[in-house]
């Protein structure tokens, strides 16, 4: 789904992008990078996707990049308890995911 989803943005919105496959390597990445926007599935392997956003949120060259939930375990309710910017509840298409960014990164 990640591979589906990068190929969709950079395709799409002729961006760059950087995959982690758990939550630890996405942890590590937004610590070091200040990114424009992350993508976030709450099922990470790890410490879980809500635990990385907390800690993404607290502690992070990306605290203040948008972060969009793209999960089966959405709910509307997820972005506010968790702080994130926007909610796509998977299976996600094309034009959500891609309205999501724009609306986000006000492309």
């Amino acid at each position: 789904m990640r591979l589906l989803l990068a190929k969709i943005v950079q395709q799409d919105l002729d961006a760059e992008v950087t995959l982690a496959g758990t939550c630890e390597a996405a942890l590590r990445l937004a610590r070091e990078n200040a990114y424009d926007a992350i993508l976030l599935d709450l099922m990470m392997p790890g410490i879980g996707g809500s635990e990385l956003l907390r800690r993404i949120r607290a502690d992070s060259a990306s605290r203040a990049a948008p972060v969009i939930i793209v999960s089966v375990l959405a709910n509307s309710s997820d972005t506010r308890t968790l702080g994130a910017s926007a909610i796509l509840s998977k299976p996600v298409d094309r034009a959500s995911l891609v309205a999501a960014l724009k609306a986000q990164l006000r492309v």
